[in-house]
C-alpha cells in the first residue's frame, strides 16, 4: 500500500482548477480573449494578464489576455468583452462591480472564473469558482491566489497538448432542437424605448429586438429573461 501524498491544494479545489483550466484551452483555441478584474486588487489582474500573455516557458503560447482596473469596472467589461470572451475576477464574494459583471455575463456570452477566500459566491454566481475557505482578509496579500492562476495558468497549457479535445461537441443535431426552443435567456437591455414599445437587448447571439409588453418600461442595463422575441420578465440584480 502506498501512503497517500498530501497536497497543498485540497481535492475539490483541484478538480474546479482542472475543469476550469479545460474550460480556458477551449475559449481560446476558438479565439478568445480573457479580461482580468480585481478591483481591490489590481496587481492580481495584471499579474494574470502577464503570466497568460508571456509565457516563461519557452514553446508555450502567448495567449490574449488585458487588465481592466479604474473605475467603472461593469462599463469597461461590457465595451471590452465579446461572446465567446472569458472574464477572471479576483474579489471577495461581496464585490458589487464584480457581482454585476459576472451576473451580465451569460448576456454577453461570456465564460467567467472568479478566484477568492472566505464566505463563497452563490452557487452559479460564476461559471467556475476557484475558491479557499480560509476568512484572513489578508490571504490576498499572500502567495495563495497568485499559485491558484499560476497552476490555471499551466494546467490550460497542458490542455493545449490535447487539441482533439478542444472542440466544443454539438449536442443538438436536429434542424429543430425542442429543448433550446423552449429557453429563456438572459439579456441586457442596451435602448430601452423604441416607438413600437420593443427595446433592444444584447445576449450572448448578438443584439435582439424584444417586446416589452410583459415586462413594462425597462431601462439601459436592466436585465431580462428573453423568450420567442419578448422579454418575458424583468430580473434582478440578486
Amino acid at each position: 500500500m502506498t501512503a497517500a501524498v498530501p497536497s497543498v491544494i485540497a481535492q475539490d479545489l483541484a478538480a474546479d482548477l482542472a475543469i476550469a483550466s479545460f474550460t480556458l484551452a477551449q475559449r481560446f483555441s476558438a479565439g478568445a480573449t480573457m479580461w482580468c478584474v480585481a478591483p481591490a486588487f489590481a496587481p492580481h489582474a495584471h499579474h494574470i494578464a502577464v503570466e497568460f500573455v508571456h509565457p516563461v516557458i519557452v514553446g508555450k503560447r502567448a495567449l490574449p489576455a488585458v487588465a481592466l482596473t479604474g473605475p467603472d469596472l461593469l462599463g469597461q467589461v461590457r465595451v471590452s468583452a465579446r461572446a465567446g470572451d472569458v472574464v477572471i475576477a479576483v474579489a471577495a464574494a461581496d464585490e458589487r462591480d464584480v457581482r454585476a459583471v459576472m451576473r451580465r455575463a451569460a448576456a454577453w456570452g461570456v465564460t467567467t472564473i472568479w478566484i477568492g477566500n472566505g464566505d463563497r459566491p452563490q452557487h452559479g454566481a460564476a461559471d467556475h469558482v476557484l475558491w479557499l475557505d480560509d476568512q484572513d482578509p489578508a490571504l490576498p496579500a499572500t502567495g495563495e491566489f497568485v499559485l491558484l492562476y499560476h497552476l490555471l495558468w499551466e494546467l490550460t497549457h497542458v490542455c493545449f497538448e490535447h487539441p482533439g479535445l478542444l472542440t466544443p461537441s454539438r449536442e443538438c443535431t436536429d434542424d429543430v432542437c425542442i429543448t433550446c426552443s423552449d429557453e429563456g435567456r438572459l439579456g441586457e437591455v442596451i435602448t430601452a424605448a423604441h416607438a413600437d414599445g420593443s427595446a433592444s437587448v444584447r445576449t450572448a447571439t448578438g443584439t435582439e429586438t424584444v417586446v416589452t409588453a410583459l415586462t413594462g418600461p425597462l431601462s439601459p442595463g436592466d436585465l431580462v429573461l428573453v423568450h420567442a422575441g419578448m422579454a418575458i420578465s424583468r430580473l434582478s440584480e440578486d
